[in-house]
């Protein structure tokens, strides 16, 4: 038997102790079967739906929809967009009532945000003078980066690039090293999309802070697999999504946060009828809400928020720091199966090994990673590819077994060099 054909041996039998020994092993039997898949590595991306999910979906359009009607606005969804909000900020962001709302896309609601931050930067007073710079990091996500020049273009601001380790993320000496009196507004991820590299968030906020300036952070890689305290951290506002490790399906709607004493003090630029102070007053002029409700726009997709409050119940059930203590094992297996079966084939680790320093994702790097991808997905094993040659291992703590994570890992390797003869 070959070095590496000994490894795995050792790695699947390790790995089958730490899922006997895992606490939240029990959660992997609710989320629904996908025949043929033997390995999903993509819950980073799109989390598995739940078991019951078809039932509940099947339920409320038989009676939330089909039996009390428009009803059904006044008894339950109007408050829908605050009520999920909360649960989300207490589950998993480590923030009071009242200052996180679920709306619209992402994208909608960083430009939302990023927007109001920078009104406010060029508002009256003397605190305002001469900010005239947003800080961007120049490897963060599409959208984050577009809307960023997007907003910058509209407001007469300036972008300010950081370049940072692109394995190790964005560091505190990064940050300020380019703060300063012209500082409007840092707008960085918790996780990096590609590394899964975590920032420092109570830090890079404080400095931030220290400056005069407003921080943003995109949550889209971290909520729901990593402990946070928005609150106790200082943190200005925040978005993230829920398609990913809140399991919300493919273009659930994205949450904002907005910190109790900036609201009805930044003003977002969408102004519809669903964030005037009187919804239903359908007055000549429009007045914001006081409350977070002033982050709303437009009537707000309430079926697409029923699948991720299953998913809420869970890591309520597990705790977010029980989800966090299993990503740390799976990401840990992980590279240790990357040092024994991947690295003598020339791939190169992407990501963090210390597991506080990373989210629950892990990147490998190879040439001829866009062609093993495609055989991976053809043989049920499904990784997430990310250009120019990297393929991320997204482990959803929750849904995914120590097992499975090897399964990818060594279904790699046969791929990799199946495809070398």
């Amino acid at each position: 038997m070959t070095d590496t054909r000994l490894s795995s041996t050792r790695l699947l039998d390790d790995a089958r102790a730490l899922d006997a020994a895992d606490p939240l092993g029990a959660h992997l039997d609710a989320f629904l079967p996908a025949p043929g898949v033997t390995a999903y590595l993509d819950g980073n991306s799109l989390g598995r739906p739940l078991r019951d999910t078809p039932e509940k979906l099947a339920a409320f359009v038989r009676e939330d929809w089909g039996t009390r009607l428009i009803r059904s606005w006044d008894e339950q969804w109007m408050a829908l967009p605050m009520e999920l909000g909360d649960r989300i900020g207490r589950v998993a962001l480590g923030a009071a009532a009242g200052q996180t709302v679920v709306a619209d896309s992402t994208s909608v609601l960083i430009y939302k945000l990023m927007r109001a931050a920078l009104r406010q930067a060029q508002g009256p007073g003397a605190a305002a003078a001469g900010r005239t710079e947003l800080v961007m990091e120049t490897g963060n996500f599409p959208t984050d980066r577009f809307v960023a020049e997007g907003v910058a273009a509209e407001t007469g601001m300036t972008v300010r690039w950081l370049e940072p380790d692109p394995v190790h993320g964005v560091t505190i000496a990064d940050v300020e090293a380019v703060l300063s009196e012209r500082t409007a507004l840092v707008s960085l991820s918790h996780v990096d999309y590609r590394s899964g590299a975590l920032a420092d968030m109570p830090g890079i906020t404080a400095a931030v802070h220290a400056s005069g300036a407003l921080m943003m952070w995109d949550l889209c890689h971290s909520a729901g697999v990593v402990p946070m305290q928005l609150d106790q951290w200082g943190v200005d506002l925040a978005v993230g999504c829920t398609y990913k490790y809140l399991n919300g399906g493919p273009g659930s709607p994205a949450f904002a946060y907005l910190r109790r004493d900036l609201q009805g003090l930044l003003r977002q630029p969408i102004q519809g009828w669903w964030s005037a102070a009187d919804i239903f007053a359908m007055g000549s002029e429009y007045a914001p809400a006081g409350d977070i409700r002033q982050l709303l726009s437009g009537t707000p997709p309430v079926t697409s928020m029923l699948a991720m409050q299953g998913m809420l119940d869970l890591i309520e059930q597990a705790t977010i720091d029980g989800v966090r203590a299993k990503s740390a094992s799976l990401t840990a297996l992980a590279i240790r199966g990357y040092d024994e079966v991947l690295a003598p084939l020339g791939v190169r680790l992407l990501s963090p090994r210390d597991a506080e320093l990373r989210g629950s994702h892990v990147t490998i790097g190879h040439p001829d990673f866009r062609e093993v991808t495609q055989r991976l997905w053809a043989d049920g094993v499904i990784p997430d590819f990310r250009f120019p040659d990297g393929i991320r291992l997204g482990l959803s703590p929750l849904s995914t077994s120590h097992v499975e994570t090897v399964t990818g890992i060594l279904a790699v390797r046969d791929a990799l060099e199946s495809h070398a003869r």
